[in-house]
């Protein structure tokens, strides 16, 4: 394993330092994969024709460099706020890189904000420049200058602004870059991330060079088998989020190879084509895998076939906890399905990944055992972006299915009296940005971070999520109900594409449901139903409403009676990012549903 960052001195130096590091000890390693065909928006060695460009530690040290001196010749200073608004690629890396090269603070925001969003994150962080992938991204920012008097510059992409950056560049010495980079050090800013914002206005999470780099430590630590210099992986979450930076910052630090993909209509071409041996993703994905894989085996009708293979699947992992090991029948089984399913189920992903790092909601123990059992370890890990932001994970040799895994190492987890998560640790950020009135109410008395989710830590430190302090459902009864595993049981359906649980100060607990547009085509030409037919049209329908029962009826025989959802509405169309109801790692906005949705949650409640 690679070593981190050493302490210089007694100083922990700037996460950049790293890349200088590979460069010296490890030239030649690829460090980045850039996909075919090699975007423009940053030259590629002249020798490549069409095809993926390897990046080895050496040349992408060259590229930081190269930016790290137009970003000086802009006047960029130390400590000075950039806002970058770009979809997953190579060009995001390289920009957080050269601005960390400087002591500048890079500033995320998730290439699908609004006009409106972009603006305040700018204006809040006071940031002198903004880099934007596209056109578009400039014209919502160019709307908004007005109300960014700090902001000097725009650079864009796809324009090769960058590339013209650092032409201008080339009259800075190395040395003062070099000057630059050795001032740079753990306790200095090196971003601020703004949280997704499911209440309110987001607020600038400020996470120094030391809080990151403690995170990745202690997660490349626990995680030798996926990090390090002969793995690889596809990156296609957005890097605007904490999570996909956490692999970022973890991949150049174990010296893995990794690939971006922009595109996430693109992504199954990248993963056949470049076979990563661990993707990182959101459980929301390995829900629409399994979902997908069971209805195609239906059309095809092998659906019996997939079911006997889920149940082997799920008896085999359970038998992988008990202390004598799955039986020689069950090993048998397992091994025909494996032929006959879970291969195909792997190839996927590439065909040679065998784990999956899954962050961002809970995942659910249905599909945590299917998926070992079918040969692809899904390792649930829990953090926010407080916390740089990783916390806890499951590790290939420590794993329990169900739980979020163990603190990391240098992290402590205390529960409070009300059942409130709490952390400690070096991970742990400083404050918000300008706004010390939240980072008082974040840290209890004695600074332990509060979370705003409720857990429990069984017998030997393994955490399990039991809900959030916020989206406690309390009814008119007094009955609190966490809403999380009843949601999740219902989107077992392939129907269902959300759920969202409601009841807050109402007589008994109720769910609203958005149906998945590619199951809704199946399942309208199996039924018998015009093509054209909308779900907004036959949300009455009663064999529809007879499926989604069935989903009902199954959730709410996993919890007690005061748990159980007494009706359900079928939404007239899916949640949407565009529309706000979501955030870009698919999180519900309740909020915001409850105000788009409003009648339909008063019609579930008619009468009472």
């Amino acid at each position: 394993m690679v070593s981190p960052v050493e302490d210089i001195g007694g100083v922990l130096p700037g996460l950049a330092e790293q890349v200088w590091t590979n460069a010296r000890e490890a030239p030649e390693v690829v460090q980045f994969v850039r996909p075919a065909p090699v975007s423009r928006a940053w030259p590629a060695p002249r020798s490549v024709h069409g095809g993926d460009v390897p990046v080895t530690c050496a040349q992408f040290r060259d590229d930081v460099l190269s930016l790290a001196r137009g970003f000086l010749t802009a006047g960029v200073g130390h400590g000075d706020r950039i806002g970058l608004v770009s979809h997953t690629r190579y060009e995001w890396t390289l920009v957080d890189y050269a601005l960390w090269t400087i002591g500048a603070v890079t500033v995320p925001i998730f290439e699908t904000a609004s006009a409106e969003q972009i603006g305040w994150i700018l204006s809040d962080a006071g940031a002198v420049g903004c880099v934007v992938e596209t056109s578009g991204h400039a014209d919502l920012v160019a709307g908004q200058r007005s109300d960014l008097p700090a902001l000097r510059d725009v650079w864009q992409v796809d324009a090769g602004e960058l590339i013209g950056l650092a032409g201008e560049g080339r009259a800075v010495d190395d040395t003062v870059v070099e000057e630059r980079r050795r001032r740079v050090t753990g306790g200095d800013m090196a971003s601020i991330v703004y949280t997704s914002g499911t209440t309110g206005r987001p607020k600038g999470c400020v996470l120094t060079h030391r809080s990151i780099h403690c995170d990745v430590s202690a997660a490349v630590a626990v995680l030798p088998q996926l990090l390090n210099p002969g793995a690889n992986t596809v990156l296609f979450l957005p890097l605007a989020h904490a999570f996909a930076r956490l692999i970022q910052v973890g991949v150049v630090q174990s010296r893995t190879t990794m690939v971006h993909s922009a595109d996430i209509r693109g992504v199954l071409e990248q993963l056949r084509r470049h076979r990563p041996s661990f993707v990182l993703a959101v459980p929301r994905v390995f829900e629409k895998m399994h979902n997908r894989a069971r209805q195609q085996a239906e059309d095809t009708h092998r659906g019996w076939l997939f079911r006997l293979a889920e149940q082997v699947a799920v008896r085999y992992s359970h038998a992988l906890d008990a202390s004598w090991g799955p039986n020689p029948l069950l090993r048998l089984a397992r091994g025909g399905f494996d032929l006959l399913v879970y291969r195909k189920l792997r190839a996927a992903l590439g065909g040679r990944c065998r784990a999956a790092v899954v962050g961002g909601a809970p995942l659910g123990e249905r599909l945590g055992h299917f998926f070992r059992g079918a040969g692809l370890l899904v390792l649930e890990g829990y953090g926010l972006t407080e916390a740089s932001p990783a916390l806890t994970a499951n590790t290939p040799t420590t794993q329990r299915i169900g739980t979020v895994g163990r603190p990391l190492p240098g992290v402590k987890i205390h529960i409070a009296d009300d059942g409130e998560i709490l952390a400690h640790g070096d991970p742990v950020f400083p404050g918000y940005w300008n706004n010390s009135e939240a980072t008082r109410a974040a840290f209890t008395p004695k600074g332990w971070l509060r979370t705003g989710d409720l857990g429990q830590l069984d017998s030997e430190g393994f955490l399990r999520i039991t809900g959030r302090q916020k989206e406690i459902i309390v009814t008119a009864s007094g009955q609190n109900i966490a809403p999380t595993p009843i949601e999740e049981a219902i989107r077992a359906n392939p129907l269902v594409s959300q759920c969202m649980l409601v009841g807050d100060g109402r007589p008994y607990l109720a769910a609203l449901v958005t149906i998945d547009s590619s199951a809704w085509a199946r399942w309208r030409s199996e039924h018998g139903r015009p093509d054209d037919a909308t779900v907004a049209e036959s949300r009455d329908d009663p064999e529809l409403r007879g499926e989604i029962q069935a989903a009902v009826d199954r959730a709410n025989a996993t919890v007690s009676r005061a748990e159980q959802v007494k009706t359900f509405r079928i939404l007239p169309r899916d949640l949407t990012e565009a529309d706000g109801e979501l955030t870009p790692i698919l999180k519900i906005k309740q909020n915001v549903v409850q105000e788009h949705f409003s009648e339909d949650i008063d019609a579930l409640y008619r009468g009472h």
